[in-house]
């Protein structure tokens, strides 16, 4: 892809503009470790809220949304849509409970709720676990996503992308705190809501286009002529035709918002097992049960 250079200066803008809080909370952040963890517990809900759902909306979550449309229909989606309930349940329930108990990290929580050496066994190995272990396998999947559109827009090999991330995200925590981080979320949070609505219209002007041989560029009328066009299409799933239901005949409607219970397998894997199990059960960062990791973070640093 060839990129001019206002693309290039929007680019080192966005870069820049992210560098402003990691040096405006540089001192603050220094104060106390009070104030470097957990912001002094001064956030207010709207930039705790905010910062939440940016780190949550990390560079791989539209390629794995979009794989999964592709494979299963907009059904798909309950595979993730699950974890709402536990979303509903930690804002209802659990952020009550993580304010007051006055710690400064969700493992700190674990020496308050045990006692002895068992207690600090437990917090030094989900430390181990989930900082250093499940954390990494994390951060390798954005990478990774990073470095596909890196590859696609810039031309960049994986480490010179894996390089540069690495370094601009160690500067902006390491010098900002929680603070900053907070911050720079929103600014994110921004772009990224930006972006989004952006492809979204553009793809459909180019649907409305092709639909219409160029005689209409409208995005409502690119979003119509696509629903018209996929309402009675059904997912292909194997070697590209459609897996039929033995008992119906029929197979995934793309469009449908729940899936085919006939088809017992695919109803299981995207619909049950998420919404019977996957939401309490599972743990995955920005979707804990009753919240933790960077969800807790977020809760203990907020004012009340």
């Amino acid at each position: 892809m060839h990129l001019t250079w206002i693309d290039w200066a929007i680019v080192a803008a966005t870069i820049l503009v992210c560098f402003v809080p990691a040096l405006f909370y540089a001192k603050r952040s220094s104060e106390s470790t009070s104030e470097f963890f957990a912001s002094g517990r001064s956030v207010p809900w709207w930039l705790a809220g905010l910062s939440m759902v940016a780190t949550t909306f990390s560079s791989d979550t539209p390629n794995w949304v979009t794989e999964q449309v592709r494979k299963y229909g907009v059904a798909g989606n309950w595979q993730w849509w699950a974890f709402a309930l536990t979303g509903v349940a930690t804002v209802f329930f659990f952020a009550r409970l993580w304010r007051r108990s006055g710690v400064m990290t969700d493992l700190e929580f674990y020496e308050h709720r045990y006692s002895g050496q068992a207690a600090s066994v437990v917090r030094g190995f989900r430390a181990v676990y989930l900082g250093l272990f499940f954390n990494c396998f994390i951060m390798g999947m954005v990478t990774l996503a990073a470095v596909k559109i890196a590859n696609i827009l810039f031309g960049m090999p994986a480490w010179q992308t894996i390089v540069i991330c690495g370094v601009l995200n160690v500067v902006f925590a390491a010098h900002s705190g929680l603070w900053g981080v907070l911050v720079i979320d929103m600014v994110q949070f921004f772009i990224k809501m930006t972006a989004v609505f952006a492809a979204a219209y553009y793809s459909l002007v180019a649907v409305a286009k092709k639909l219409t041989d160029g005689a209409d560029d409208s995005a409502f009328t690119g979003l119509k002529l696509m629903v018209e066009k996929l309402k009675n299409q059904e997912v292909l799933m194997v070697n590209d035709s459609p897996v039929m239901s033995a008992a119906t005949g029929h197979g995934q409607p793309i469009l449908d918002i729940l899936p085919n219970f006939s088809m017992s397998e695919l109803a299981l894997m995207i619909f049950i097992l998420p919404m019977a199990i996957s939401w309490w059960a599972n743990w995955y960062p920005g979707a804990e049960p009753g919240g933790g990791s960077y969800i807790a973070q977020r809760m203990l640093a907020s004012k009340s």
